[in-house]
């Protein structure tokens, strides 16, 4: 590959994918529907590429030259296991099926790219059943890919609990390392959930599957801890009396949490949730504390639930906060000059509704990149 490789991202956001492919690749085309997501695309990337609107109003003809990897993070409202269950027919995980209308528009015209990757929940895994990740498959094997999945935590790279499927498909005609592809399913990317998914494919379908083999990253040395700053902007400390609340929403199992971490010593840094659990037939709000160097899984549903809150004990002190806007970015793999929404609740949905940086950098570097370049090899012999 002599010139940069080049990408169209669908479904962009704030362009994390792209960040994540980083300066060694050439962005050709970018998407989201979302008008204030895409101020912040076009406040770190110009907007030069990117195209605001419907993915169902796109056309062929707005895409320029031939794309060498197609990135796409369709929404997962309707695969997660928050959703109403309405999968690839709901409104808004229904939109990959006019995406995907644009991808059959390429391959008739001679421009199909040469490698395509999916990221969703792992919801999409069984939704319906399996049948919607089976209708993914065959959309892809229709059009002449083969395919593999992975699941990819985002804990192996950052201090975040968040795995994600990623489906990576190859055009039946690009060359294929032999390294690149496994005898079977292998630690950790290919995990039971995944294995099940793949064994209720038809067998015409498995036909095209690929067990994609990648390496694991170096152990993570980013805690949270680090993280986590003691004068963040834009948030300020809980006062005692709030403190105080988040922990009289506590179950004795989460309060035991604490009190270990207040036996720890030192500066122990958490995370919590709010979550609504059922006891006895009622409805009742409970706060979930973790102390396991990870926080949870930034998400956006509507609703104040939604949002994590820092825990720092510290001397026998408890002190709570939501967490920032900036940790969240970090929490994603974003740099430090990455511009954020002046707005908190702009910043937390987009980085919430993103994919984690360093993740696909992991996968552009490891699969995609020795695809193509064995790929250039077999067109210039």
């Amino acid at each position: 590959m002599a010139s940069k490789p080049t990408f169209y991202e669908f479904f962009a956001g704030g362009g994390m994918a792209r960040a994540g492919l980083g300066p060694g690749w050439r962005c050709l085309f970018a998407n989201d529907f979302d008008a204030k997501k895409a101020e912040s695309y076009r406040a770190n990337w110009g907007g030069e590429e990117l195209h605001v609107g419907d993915v169902a109003k796109i056309t062929t003809a707005q895409l320029p030259g031939r794309a060498d990897l197609v990135w796409a993070s369709f929404p997962c409202q309707d695969l997660s296991l928050a959703g109403a269950g309405a999968g690839l027919k709901g409104e808004r995980s229904g939109s990959f099926w006019p995406f995907w209308a644009l991808m059959k528009g390429l391959r008739e015209e001679g421009r199909a790219p040469a490698t395509i990757v999916l990221e969703n929940v792992c919801g999409a895994l069984t939704s319906h059943g399996g049948r919607d990740f089976t209708s993914i498959c065959a959309a892809l094997a229709g059009e002449g890919y083969k395919f593999g999945a992975l699941v990819i935590d985002a804990a192996l790279f950052l201090p975040q609990s968040r795995p994600r499927l990623f489906i990576v498909a190859v055009r039946g005609d690009v060359a294929l390392p032999a390294s690149l592809n496994g005898k079977g399913a292998s630690a950790p990317f290919h995990t039971k959930a995944l294995q099940t998914a793949q064994e209720r494919l038809p067998e015409r379908l498995k036909a095209n599957w690929l067990w994609w083999s990648l390496p694991q990253p170096p152990l993570r040395n980013a805690s949270l801890a680090q993280i986590i700053e003691d004068k963040p902007r834009g948030v300020c400390w809980h006062d005692a009396a709030k403190t105080q609340k988040l922990l009289d929403m506590m179950s004795d199992v989460n309060l035991a949490k604490v009190e270990e971490a207040k036996r720890a010593g030192g500066r122990i840094v958490g995370t919590l949730y709010r979550r609504t659990r059922y006891q006895n037939g009622e409805k009742l709000q409970r706060a979930e504390a973790r102390f396991d160097d990870l926080a949870g899984c930034l998400r956006t549903p509507a609703g104040g639930s939604s949002r994590q809150f820092v825990l720092v004990v510290e001397k026998g002190k408890v002190r709570s906060r939501l967490i920032s806007a900036r940790e969240t970015a970090r929490l994603m793999g974003l740099p430090e000059d990455y511009i954020l929404p002046e707005r908190y609740n702009d910043a937390y949905h987009l980085t919430g509704d993103g994919v984690v940086a360093p993740v696909v950098g992991h996968i552009a570097a490891y699969l995609i990149e020795p695809l193509l370049r064995a790929q250039a090899v077999r067109e210039a012999a």
